[in-house]
């Protein structure tokens, strides 16, 4: 294999230049002029369709309704709730003119869709029998207030699904809040194979504008904590300032409850680096846009003897396959490329394998090869798939729990997050704590358990614990 398509890097020693490699070399983007702003080529934009068609089909079991909003939202909206604007004003791009005439106002390129969607959905609600209204968008947003990019894990334009719903009663939006991280979780575990810590996020740390966000967060490999996803109660602030209002059944004027939850291309970066090792990518089969990969192995004269053998185990196959034919590479060469890309199992056929009616398959989780017979090849690779998929979560699941550590002082969470772990510890909470924990450790709160029973005082200061919190260094 040639040196411009090799991992020139190993990623436990230099995480950053491998992960560049493997995610330019894979083919996954291509970079453009404007820094942050990234091509998703087509073998990593068929990962995200596959991600989301499996929460869109979440989606809509929820009743939640696919639409569509602009992309540009006037700033007298986006001012609308102050808290929100607050947060987001060193991120929002403006548009000022079109051509050479000065706007008349400034217009937001959307960093999210709160603003824009409520200022339309007070038209749509009047009684109580307009709610839920449940709305969902795949779109994509910018965000400019990063000095330094990283494809997928912080870009400036990405793409996202951010769902919007509203509900007559605060109960309502609460049990959504907490199902629709669950689809999340579902999705990351089951499909994507990456264990994920769920929980609440601090007050600090919430989504500006929100009574309380919830979140699933992940480590990376070079121990730096990574959000997937959020999901937020965003209670009545919205619908004050936007005018939210509803008749309820006795008649009586009241505000909904609404909440925002997103999913976004991040998720695909995270992919990339839990999984991937000094070869390139490694991906799960529920989502590889090529499942197994078969390579013909031949001489000129044996060319189509092989290549109708292959065929006809690729119409065995009941999975995403593909035949690589090209005769322009040698064998190797294409283990090589295929292993980069991270195809989860590659089939080797040759004319020795003919006769002794098998092929090889290789594993590329673990690199293991096995002869399965032709005759049983579909549900043979259908199985190993499977095997695949928990192994490849397996894996990753006990790399997290191998990198968490309780801490019961300020000084081992300092030491834990210089080692690329995360801390765990009974906490306060408040916001004093938090920020004296960040001057010295350059750590943050991550997100607190739902779960967990506490007592006691706060591992870092004297006042009561209330919550058993992760904290880690962060993108």
């Amino acid at each position: 294999m040639s040196e411009k398509l090799g991992i020139s890097a190993k990623k436990s020693e230099d995480f950053s230049t491998w992960y560049q490699d493997a995610i330019t070399k894979a083919g996954l983007i291509e970079y453009t002029p404007v820094s942050g702003c990234l091509v998703i080529r087509p073998y990593a934009y068929r990962i995200w369709e596959l991600l989301r068609d499996a929460l869109d089909t979440g989606f809509k079991e929820r009743g939640v309704q696919n639409a569509y909003f602009p992309l540009l939202i006037p700033e007298s909206l986006l001012k609308k709730e102050s808290e929100h604007v607050e947060g987001f004003s060193p991120e929002v791009a403006w548009v000022t003119h079109a051509g050479d005439t000065p706007l008349p106002e400034r217009l937001a390129i959307r960093p999210t869709s709160e603003t824009i969607m409520y200022d339309t959905y007070k038209k749509w609600i009047r009684s109580h029998r307009d709610l839920p209204l449940k709305i969902n968008q795949w779109n994509n947003v910018v965000r400019w207030e990063f000095k330094h990019p990283v494809p997928f894990l912080r870009t400036r334009e990405f793409l996202w699904q951010e769902g919007h719903t509203c509900y007559a009663t605060s109960a309502e939006a609460d049990a959504e809040v907490h199902d629709i991280l669950d689809l999340y979780e579902h999705v990351f575990t089951a499909w994507m194979a990456v264990p994920v810590l769920k929980g609440q996020k601090s007050m600090q740390e919430k989504f500006a504008g929100a009574d309380y966000t919830t979140s699933l967060e992940t480590i990376l490999p070079n121990g730096k904590a990574i959000q997937g996803c959020t999901s937020h109660a965003l209670g009545q602030n919205f619908s004050k300032a936007f005018d939210l209002c509803f008749q309820d059944e006795k008649e009586q004027n009241a505000f909904v409850w609404q909440n925002s939850w997103g999913f976004s291309t991040r998720t695909l970066g995270i992919l990339f680096a839990v999984h991937g090792d000094d070869k390139g990518l490694v991906v799960p089969p529920r989502i590889a846009p090529i499942q197994t990969v078969i390579v013909p192995i031949y001489k000129t004269e044996q060319r189509e003897e092989v290549l109708k053998e292959a065929k006809a185990v690729f119409k065995k196959l009941k999975c995403r396959a593909h035949i690589d034919d090209r005769d322009e590479y040698s064998p190797g060469f294409k283990y090589n490329e295929w292993e980069l890309k991270g195809v989860p199992i590659r089939i080797e056929i040759g004319p020795k394998d003919i006769e002794k009616k098998h092929v090889v398959v290789v594993r590329r989780d673990t690199g293991e090869k096995t002869f399965v017979k032709m005759a049983d090849v579909a549900d043979e690779i259908n199985t190993l798939l499977g095997t695949i998929q928990k192994n490849m979560y397996a894996k990753a699941d006990a790399f997290l729990k191998k990198n968490i550590v309780e801490v019961r002082n300020l000084e081992e969470l300092k030491t834990a997050v210089e080692h690329g772990k995360f801390g765990k510890a009974t906490w306060c909470g408040t916001k004093s704590c938090e920020e004296k924990l960040k001057d010295a450790t350059t750590a943050k709160s991550l997100n607190s358990s739902f779960t967990a029973k506490v007592t006691g005082k706060c591992t870092f200061c004297d006042e009561k614990a209330q919550y058993s919190t992760h904290f880690g260094r962060s993108y």
